[in-house]
Parts: C-alpha cells; sequence; structure tokens
C-alpha cells in the first residue's frame, strides 16, 4: 500500500508498484483546459487518479489490459471522492480504438519499454514492462485515433528509447512540443525524459528537473513538482 495525500494506492495485485516514473509523470503532465483523459496502461490507477485530483473538471478513462490489475485500479479508485468521473476498461489499447469512444484532449502513459531484454517469469510484470502487449507503434497508432485535433500525448521514458520514440512519432504526425529531461542528481546523466507530443508542427520547449541533491534530499524544484502528492513534502 502507498499513501498519498488525498488518496491510497493498494498494489498486492499489480506487477508493477507505485515508483518515481509514474509519479514524475501523473505531476507534469500538462491538464489545463481538458475535459476528457485517457490513461493508457493503468496498472494500480496511479496516474489517473493523479490527474483526476488535478483536473477536477475532467472525465478520466484508464485502459488495462490485466484483469487483476483493472479490478485492484477500480477499487482505489472508488475510494477517493473522484470515483463518478473515472472509468476503468478492461481491454488492450488496440481494441479499445476499435470501439466507439469519445476522443481525448490528453492521453498519458507510462509505457513499457523493454524490447529484447531477459523477461521475467512472472507473466503479469513482464507484460507491464515488456512491449509485447503495447509496442511503441500501437501507442502511437493508438494516439492519433483517440486523440482530438488539438489533444496532446503525455509519456516517460528512458534516454535511448525516449530518442526512438521521439522519432517514431514523426511518422504518426506527432511533434515534440515539451520535454523535461530527469537527472537522478546534478552530475548524474540524464535518465528519463518527459514528453509532450501535439499535431502537427510546434516549437520544442525544453526543461531540467534534478531530482535529489544527496541521497534523500530532495531538490525544491522537485519537491514543487510532486508536493501535492507526497506526504513528505
Amino acid at each position: 500500500m502507498f499513501t498519498f495525500k488525498q488518496f491510497t494506492i493498494h498494489q498486492d495485485n499489480c506487477a508493477m508498484k507505485v515508483g518515481t516514473d509514474g509519479v514524475l509523470l501523473g505531476a507534469w503532465c500538462s491538464v489545463d483546459n481538458i475535459t476528457r483523459i485517457l490513461d493508457i496502461g493503468t496498472g494500480t490507477g496511479l496516474l489517473a487518479l493523479m490527474i483526476a485530483q488535478r483536473a477536477p473538471q475532467a472525465m478520466v478513462d484508464a485502459i488495462e489490459l490485466d484483469e487483476q490489475a483493472a479490478e485492484q485500479a477500480r477499487c482505489n479508485i472508488v475510494l477517493t471522492s473522484w470515483s463518478s468521473r473515472m472509468e476503468v476498461f478492461t481491454t488492450s489499447v488496440q481494441q479499445f480504438c476499435k470501439t466507439d469512444h469519445q476522443l481525448y484532449d490528453a492521453i498519458v502513459c507510462n509505457p513499457p519499454y523493454f524490447v529484447d531484454s531477459l523477461k521475467s517469469p512472472n507473466a503479469s510484470r513482464t507484460q507491464a514492462r515488456h512491449t509485447d502487449t503495447l509496442t511503441h507503434d500501437d501507442l502511437l497508432s493508438a494516439a492519433t485515433i483517440l486523440l482530438s485535433e488539438q489533444g496532446a500525448l503525455n509519456v516517460i521514458l528512458p534516454t535511448l528509447e525516449a530518442d526512438i520514440f521521439i522519432e517514431k512519432a514523426k511518422r504518426y504526425k506527432l511533434t515534440l512540443s515539451r520535454c523535461t529531461h530527469v537527472l537522478p542528481t546534478p552530475n548524474s546523466p540524464i535518465k528519463r525524459r518527459l514528453m509532450y507530443f501535439v499535431r502537427g508542427d510546434s516549437q520544442l520547449v525544453e526543461t531540467q528537473l534534478v531530482i535529489e541533491t544527496n541521497r534523500h534530499v530532495y531538490t525544491e524544484d522537485y519537491k514543487m513538482l510532486t508536493k501535492d502528492f507526497y506526504l513528505k513534502f
């Protein structure tokens, strides 16, 4: 169980637990002037819940292929005051794209990124971490179908995978408009990229976020980004 300021995540039935990547994306993604948001691969429901907290005006849908994880997300959601604005669909995004649906002002996804690396014997963990059931082409294709004309795709990826994703996005006419380079400490290399893609042309705005100055000594930027969620801030 992981307790945030305004909600609690139960995660015993989910392969992927609450982690820094998900919290970063949930706190960073743009929610201004949006009325409908989709979280692809919701897992525990973390991203969907963070967004529902940040965007009280928005309806939040979430997709999860794993049945146990989807049910746990529903259980986490029902314990909040936002549950009437949220719905979890137990399906793949590929199948979801084939159904009747609303268009979304924003899509968020903390996508799997392992392609050829060694797989876990735990099938649910493999599904969550590897691109077997959700390739990056699948995600980009879904975004072109599900996003409204002014909608945006928000994702977080390691640096190497992010570079490949940016190039792939161009083939789907999605342009990187905003990017935050995430460093664990001031002198470490960039480990993650928070990315915001839009349709058509856009001027890229780049920023940098350092998480810690020393072990468990967090930067003011990181505290400001996550203060509405972490109890310690």
